[in-house]
């Protein structure tokens, strides 16, 4: 896995050296749908965490409820 390491980092190069040359055309959609893609995979564990500690909250009380 760490072999790929550098590869990846080349990746971020290449995906840079294309936003660059879309924005320098005037084209700025793509920049646009790139930084939604960032701020999406930025905030869907933060997501994903909030419901699951909704559930396990609204569980343990409904238990705590039962137990009285």
């Amino acid at each position: 896995m760490a072999a790929y390491l550098p590869n990846v980092s080349a990746q971020c190069a290449m995906c840079r050296a294309t936003i660059e040359n879309n924005v320098s055309s005037g084209d700025t959609t793509v920049g646009a749908g790139l930084n939604m893609g960032i701020l999406y995979l930025f905030a869907a564990p933060y997501l994903l965490a909030m419901i699951i500690g909704y559930f396990w909250y609204r569980n343990a009380k409904m238990k705590k409820r039962a137990a009285y």
